[in-house]
């Protein structure tokens, strides 16, 4: 039952009917099913299944973007994304046809049904194939002159690009990871500058003052993110406000570097140097793309299912919203009185994690009320769970608690300090616990060491690291040594 630290906190993610909405509504998803739905027999593609030229105009008449000087491109993008996604299926020319002009032909492909008709889980894979392909393109090396990439055999000299696809692909879900990183931390509310963003990925974690070769990186990468985040807001990963195009010019003008190359003043407007937000659909996709690569990327709702040992061990780590989050969904699947015998049984244990399970199953029991005291009586002399359960009781004002003995008093008090510091909890209301647990028995540190908790050594070091009372302090650092010596450490 041992918890292990999550790479990441818990996101929590829209339903998947609010987030299938959300793709059906993302522009160039409604442009592809849009454009799937206008093709039919006569509509002309070529061999690699793209739209013909010839029919891009009438393509973008259909999506209403004829007075964008863009609309071409855009719905030839549109009508990449309804072939990569099986909105449509291309059929190859006629075997008999020769030349790189023969043309093929296109029909419905099976996802368009299932876009309408689908489940939302039906829906959501399609767009996780749509966000695929686009970030494919937002990776894709920018070719400034085609023609000198062909060599004498027609082929594209990959050697002449300069480009690293794996590097692409990497940087950008660096960049990514990062930003979903922020979102889940901070709540998604607030747009995270360019700037910041660029140097998360650049500027090293123990490096003071920017250097001039890191900043010129990140005005480099400030430079290339706000072209790939143009690519990915359509597909509905970002809102995105771009870097503002006369902050460029004024640059140029004043003979800077680059946008990057210093930092905004106070007085100016940062969003001007571009502001980027994962939406609710870009974290469940990002989250995604990572569970498929292997990485701990925790949802609140994820535990519901499981066993009480896998969720006291699962939210062990989590924020506390988010666990009481987690606990409430697990609860709202069971009875009171069998979840919390439940969730006793697993909070049992000598492991380093046994204590944080059993703070967690504490505050797991409040949730359950009243129905949860058959299950806690039923514990009071268990020498792990007998202090939580009088705790737990008289927080409730029942009668009739037994009063504890004295060696689970001092139990259940190195119990709750050794939760405490696997939690990493705040470290002023960790001193207060500290000095208030040391402070309500005169003889605390004389007794203290002699409880038999795998933790006891840990925590009374820990106490003399903690407490400000220097006297005590030294106290708790001769029980830690008492404790050790005795166990044999």
């Amino acid at each position: 039952m041992s918890a292990e630290r999550p790479t990441l906190p818990p996101v929590r993610l829209h339903t998947e009917a609010e987030l299938a909405r959300d793709a059906l509504a993302a522009p160039l998803l409604a442009r592809a099913v849009r454009l799937a739905r206008w093709a039919g027999p006569g509509t002309r593609v070529g061999a690699g299944g793209e739209l013909v030229d010839a029919q891009l105009p009438e393509a973008a008449e259909h999506l209403g973007l004829t007075g964008d000087e863009d609309g071409a491109a855009e719905a030839s993008e549109a009508w990449r994304l309804a072939v990569d996604t099986g909105l449509l299926d291309v059929h190859d020319p006629d075997a008999d046809e020769a030349g790189d002009d023969a043309e093929g032909t296109v029909t419905a492909g099976e996802n368009l049904r299932l876009l309408t008709g689908g489940s939302p889980q039906d829906v959501l894979a399609i767009w996780l194939d749509g966000l695929e392909a686009v970030h494919a393109d937002a990776t894709a090396p920018v070719f400034d002159d085609f023609a000198d990439l062909i060599g004498e055999d027609g082929a594209i000299d990959l050697d002449a690009l300069d480009w690293d696809p794996e590097a692409e692909a990497d940087f950008l879900d660096g960049v990514l990871g990062n930003l979903y990183l922020l979102t889940v931390g901070d709540g998604g509310e607030a747009p995270v500058p360019l700037p910041a963003l660029a140097a998360s990925v650049i500027v090293p974690d123990d490096m003071g003052e920017p250097t001039d070769d890191i900043l010129e990186q990140v005005s480099e990468a400030m430079m290339r993110l706000d072209d790939q985040f143009r690519l990915l807001e359509p597909i509905g990963l970002v809102s995105y406000r771009p870097v503002d195009e006369a902050l460029l010019v004024e640059e140029a003008e004043q003979g800077a570097e680059g946008v990057g190359d210093r930092p905004p003043a106070d007085d100016e407007d940062v969003s001007r140097y571009g502001m980027v937000r994962l939406t609710p659909l870009g974290l469940y996709g990002i989250r995604a793309r990572m569970l498929e690569a292997g990485v701990d990327a925790p949802a609140v709702g994820d535990l519901v299912d499981k066993g009480a040992d896998a969720l006291l061990g699962g939210i062990a780590y989590y924020p506390e919203a988010a666990a009481r989050s987690e606990v409430e969904q697990w609860l709202a699947r069971r009875g009171g009185d069998g979840a919390a015998a439940e969730l006793l049984d697993a909070a049992r244990g000598a492991d380093q994690q046994a204590p944080l399970r059993r703070l967690h199953c504490q505050q797991a029991l409040a949730l359950v009320g009243a129905e949860a005291e058959p299950a806690v009586r039923t514990v009071l002399d268990d020498a792990q769970l007998g202090g939580l359960a009088r705790v737990w009781l008289a927080e409730r004002g029942a009668a009739d608690v037994p009063p504890p003995p004295e060696s689970m008093i001092f139990w259940l008090a190195i119990d709750t300090i050794a939760a405490q510091l696997e939690a990493d909890g705040d470290l002023d209301e960790l001193q207060g616990l500290v000095e208030g647990l040391a402070g309500q028995h005169s003889g605390f540190f004389d007794e203290a060491w002699r409880v038999a908790h795998p933790a006891t050594a840990d925590v009374l070091e820990a106490m003399g690291r903690l407490h400000s009372d220097k006297s005590k302090a030294k106290e708790a650092r001769k029980a830690a040594f008492k404790a050790r010596s005795r166990s044999g450490g």
